[in-house]
């Protein structure tokens, strides 16, 4: 029985976004008064010779942390920890999607991208919030939708990899039944599927940070940023 397609395509972020979670509560502290506001443009990273600045990282840190119901990345400023974390995912995304546009693969359907730009408008409280987050970034709707829509293949690329080797069999479910049954009173056949989609996600989840890790280890990126390069291990 194939565990249900929705559970595997939101945990990139267990992943992909592991140096930001929980999210740094110093967004609004360490960072100088005299420096808020203050927008100072720079080569953050080289990513298969793409440059990525500050201002790219910034935003999408923004939009992915909006996305996980961050609401307050609108206007608040972002620190350094949270810009290393932002960093991960942004590299990861791009690597993925480059490999993806050499093979001409995982291609973002417009209305794929559109329903994803509605649930990001609402999110953010609506049209006139959107269009001020945008102004503040100095993004316009189609730079949303870039970002949107890479994500979106991100996920999709990590998804054909790891997907069918996440499965749980029934042994292994009943198994788990078994050896921790004092934390499900019911009977198997009730808890069958829950335990099923719990072990599902743990294993999509690891499977996924090795996935990503051998992605990044054949990917060329220099962090340019001094920031940036504490993040290296």
């Amino acid at each position: 029985m194939a565990a249900p397609r929705q559970a595997g395509a939101g945990t990139l972020w267990l992943a992909g976004w592991l140096l930001v979670a929980p999210v740094s509560q110093a967004w609004a502290q360490g960072v100088p008064a005299e420096a808020r506001g203050r927008v100072v443009d720079r080569v953050v990273a080289i990513i298969e010779g793409r440059v990525l600045s500050l201002s790219e990282l910034e935003f999408e840190a923004r939009v992915a942390l909006i996305q996980r119901g961050g609401v307050q990345a609108l206007d608040v400023p972002l620190d350094e920890q949270t810009l290393r974390g932002a960093l991960e995912l942004v590299i990861n995304q791009r690597v993925q999607v480059l490999n993806a546009d050499r093979l001409q693969a995982f291609p973002a359907e417009p209305s794929e991208v559109e329903a994803r730009l509605e649930v990001f408008r609402v999110r953010v409280g609506g049209a006139e919030a959107l269009e001020r987050f945008l102004a503040r970034s100095e993004v316009d709707l189609e730079g949303l939708k870039a970002v949107l829509a890479r994500g979106l293949r991100a996920e999709r690329v990590l998804d054909s990899r790891i997907r069918l080797r996440a499965q749980v069999g029934e042994t292994e479910v009943r198994r788990y039944y078994e050896q921790h049954s004092a934390e499900h009173p019911g009977d198997y056949e009730t808890v069958r599927d829950t335990i099923r989609e719990k072990l599902f996600r743990e294993r999509y989840a690891a499977l996924a940070v090795e996935e990503l890790a051998q992605v990044r280890a054949s990917a060329q990126v220099r962090r340019v940023a001094p920031f940036t390069r504490e993040a290296k291990r």
